[in-house]
């Protein structure tokens, strides 16, 4: 049976697991009967959450999403995202106010909508004062096009700064933040989730299997396991010391699913979602048999035991592949290092 929690202190309650849509359209080679057989399933299941973002296959995941809405928008709490590039055009990006009041305008119109109910910075910028974005993003809640702001992928120093920011100039405030999680990927548990959680901010948190690798289809000595050839990206080259560590994590992990009489996936998301300073877990689909592997997680409660053998695979605090961190590694650029 789906939970629900309060989305930071917005009065706003969602669902535990959040539709996320980055599947939807060309990168995920999904049609738009995919799409709203997944979105209607979702929706039955008990998720009132859904989260998009202009960027993926370049506004076609929104169009996808608004129209699989019809007759079911006011029941949703819709979030998108702006700041990646949508054109060569080097102003068609970023966190200007320039931008923002331009592609809010076409997210809207994708979207099918009048508001959008979260509106999130997708990734922080350190060409923009952050004050230039908040000015734009409290404009728009003024107009009611916007309802909430939220950001992702912030370190917790410009978390703070954001926040800080908002009350030193009075201007609307991030009321959530949108970082990694996962059992592989344990990095905000040191600094950014006691942030989110000192702000009073919800979280919601992204990739919660890894990426595919807290799937279940990829074991150690087996042929399903992921090569270099089949998945290119750094974060899956096999001839990386990090990644061939993942996999024999991952492989205990299994294991420890496998004598909890559990599948990995649900242990994995049941993992995310129990974490008290987690509002919801972004699942991503691309197909329904994939949603519906991930709906059992919302019955599970993982026991003390279970814990503490996952903390004894993957230490607390810690992301076994530094390749998997999209937050923070922004503020460890070269002017920042010694050398």
């Amino acid at each position: 049976m789906m939970k629900y929690r309060y989305l930071g202190t917005t009065g706003v309650q969602v669902s535990a697991l959040c539709l996320g849509t980055m599947m939807f359209g060309a990168w995920g080679k999904t049609s738009q009967t995919d799409v709203s057989r997944i979105v209607d399933a979702a929706f039955d299941s008990g998720i009132n959450f859904m989260d998009t973002a202009d960027i993926y296959s370049h506004g076609q995941s929104e169009e996808m999403l608004g129209t699989a809405l019809k007759g079911k928008r006011d029941q949703v709490v819709l979030a998108t995202k702006f700041f990646m590039p949508m054109s060569e055009d080097p102003n068609e990006r970023g966190g200007s106010r320039r931008w923002i009041m331009r592609e809010v305008e076409q997210s809207l119109k994708r979207l099918q909508t009048d508001h959008i109910d979260l509106y999130q910075m997708h990734r922080p910028s350190s060409d923009t004062d952050i004050d230039e974005t908040l000015g734009a993003l409290t404009d728009l809640i003024h107009q009611g096009k916007v309802l909430y702001a939220g950001s992702s992928s912030f370190a917790a120093s410009q978390i703070v700064e954001a926040q800080w920011a908002s009350q030193r100039n009075r201007h609307a405030r991030f009321v959530t933040e949108q970082p990694p999680y996962s059992l592989l990927v344990r990095g905000i548990e040191q600094d950014v989730l006691p942030t989110i959680r000192r702000y009073g901010m919800g979280s919601l948190s992204y990739s919660p299997l890894d990426g595919g690798w807290l799937s279940g289809k990829w074991r150690k000595n087996s042929a399903s396991a992921p090569t270099s050839s089949a998945r290119p990206s750094a974060r899956f080259d096999m001839s990386s010391k990090d990644n061939l560590r993942k996999l024999d994590m991952v492989e205990r992990l299994a294991q420890l699913a496998e004598e909890s009489h559990m599948t990995l996936i649900e242990m994995a998301i049941a993992f995310v979602i129990n974490h008290p300073g987690i509002t919801a877990a972004i699942v991503g689909p691309r197909t329904l048999e994939q949603l519906n592997s991930y709906m059992p997680a919302v019955d599970v409660t993982l026991s003390d035991e279970i814990l503490d053998r996952i903390d004894d695979i993957v230490k607390p605090g810690v992301t076994v592949n530094p390749d998997d961190n999209s937050y923070g590694d922004h503020e460890l650029t070269a002017t920042e290092r010694r050398r």
